[in-house]
Parts: structure tokens; sequence; C-alpha cells
């Protein structure tokens, strides 16, 4: 009898299948239950909207500034999808003729990514219909998805591990303890983060085996793109926070200060980039995983390269 050959990491690969298959939800019966978005309701905390840096809006006001952030949290979470699940399936076809345990495991990360844009984009339309017209999002996926796409998988596995512990230190730390924010924008949050958990470690998993793949200059070039990656996101923050501090000056039912509205502005894009790159670069675990792939060197260059998005 031919002795088995213990596959690296099978057993991980094999937890997050279990986890998957526990963590299963539907959108209808599971999350929405019938429930639809209330006006009278914010969507996301004051630690991710940063709303108390802005002592002069009241009370209703403060509201619109959570509901605004918080529709384009959702929009922007459904597009990074997009991207992430065209990579995962790329990925799995390496493991077809391989590990078949591991080959599931992407295949479910891949299914649970097409849900939660499904999910996403029926909570955009639940938005537009509790909010004033005139938002606009304006990235679009596909485009997004073919620029991230076309960096190195290194890079690619990088920014995606940055945004799924994100995802996780949001909801724990912030969402989960508020007790003021929409009910069911948090459930929408909570079902995303359950699966999110097992998709951060597939992600970590899948970078060590292509950091393994690598020499080290192609290891020094994925850490060039990985930064241009995130230069990248902070410009497509700098479109939607653009249009979402216009958006919400427009239907204010009260017009600003110019040095009120430039305040307005200049938070939202504080907010977006403590919500989409400090969070995520500061994540304690991405740091280590990091930490562990690259040099000292390549550390601080990346660092240094962030430093005035920090």
């Amino acid at each position: 009898m031919t002795a088995l050959i213990e596959i690296p990491n099978q057993s991980r690969y094999a937890r997050a299948v279990s986890a998957s298959k526990k963590a299963r939800w539907a959108i209808e019966a599971d999350v929405l239950r019938g429930r639809t978005l209330e006006p009278e309701h914010k969507y996301l905390p004051d630690g991710l909207s940063l709303t108390a840096r802005i002592g002069f809006l009241t009370e209703r006001e403060r509201r619109l500034f959570s509901q605004v952030q918080g529709r384009s949290y959702a929009n922007i979470f459904g597009l990074v999808e997009r991207y992430i699940n065209a990579k995962m399936l790329e990925l799995s076809a390496e493991h077809v003729f391989g590990d078949q345990i591991a080959l599931e495991a992407l295949v479910r990360f891949s299914d649970e990514e097409l849900k939660h844009q499904e999910l996403f984009r029926t909570i955009e339309q639940q938005a537009a219909r509790v909010m004033p017209p005139g938002y606009r999002f304006l990235p679009d996926p596909n485009d997004v998805a073919r620029a991230v796409l076309s960096k190195s998988t290194w890079a690619v596995l990088g920014l995606t591990l940055h945004i799924e512990l994100f995802t996780l230190t949001h909801y724990k730390q912030s969402i989960e303890p508020d007790a003021s924010i929409s009910p069911l924008f948090k459930d929408v949050l909570r079902f995303h983060w359950l699966e999110e958990s097992q998709h951060a470690v597939l992600d970590e998993l899948e970078w060590r085996r292509s950091d393994a793949a690598i020499d080290a200059h192609e290891r020094e070039r994925g850490v060039t793109e990985l930064i241009e990656l995130v230069a990248a996101v902070d410009g497509m923050l700098q479109v939607q926070a653009a249009a979402d501090a216009e958006y919400f000056l427009a239907v204010l039912e009260r017009k600003l200060a110019p040095s009120e509205a430039a305040q307005v502005s200049a938070t939202i894009l504080a907010a977006y980039r403590h919500q989409y790159i400090a969070s995520g670069i500061r994540d304690t675990r991405f740091v280590e995983v990091l930490r562990s792939l690259i040099t000292t060197a390549d550390f601080e260059r990346i660092l240094q390269a962030l430093a005035p998005l920090l």
C-alpha cells in the first residue's frame, strides 16, 4: 500500500471548509428576514465614520453622515469582492490536480464572495429607497478588478489579506458593540464577518504558498506593487469621498459655512483612509504575516510610502 503523503497546511484548509459549512447562511432567510433599512437609523458607528470630529452637526445630520458613509462602505465591499472572487477562481485552478481539500476551500470562498456581492447590491437598493436622491458610487467594479489583477499574485494576495483582516477588526471592535446602528445593517456586516473569518485564513495560506514559489527579486517587485495597489485604493477613496461630501452637503436642509463644508469633506476622506488603509496596515496579524515574508528594509519601505495616508 502506498503511504499517504502529508500535504502542508492541509489541516488548515480542512478547518476552513468545516467553518464554511457551519457558518453557511442565506440572504433572505438569515440576513434580511423581511426587514428593510429605516431612515431613522445610523449605518456605521462613530468610530468608523469619525462623526465625533464634526461638532456642529445636529443629531439628524450626524445620522445622515453615517448613512452616506455606510452606503459607500457596502458598495466598496461589493466592489473589492469582484476582484477577490476572480483571483480565488484563478488560484483554485492550481489545486485542481492536487489538494482537493484546498480546492474545495477556495471554491467555497468564491461562492461566498458571489453571495456577498449580491447581499451588498441588495443593501444598495434598499438604501436608495430611503435616502434622498443624488447619491453616486463612482468606481466601476470591473475596471477596479482589471487594475488590481494586472499586478502580481503576491501583491494581490497581500492587499486581499489586508482587506479581509480590517473587515474582521471593524466588526468586532466598532460595529458589534454599537447598539445605536441599524439592526439590519449590523446583521449584514455580522453575517459578512462570519464568512470573512475563514477567508482571511485562506488568504494567508495562499499568500504564503505564492511567496514560497518566487525569488527575492520577484518578492521585492511584489512589495512595490503592493504599495502601488494601496495608493490606487487611496485614489479611489479620494474620488468617492469627494462625491459623498458633495452629496451630503447637497441634501442637508441647511447650507453650511465654507469652513464647515471643508471640514465635512476632510473628515469623510480621513474616515475612508482610516477604514480602508490605516486599520488594515496597523492590524497586528497583517503586520505579523507581512514581516514574516519580507525584509526589514522592505517593511520600512512600505511604512515610509504609506506614511502620508496614515
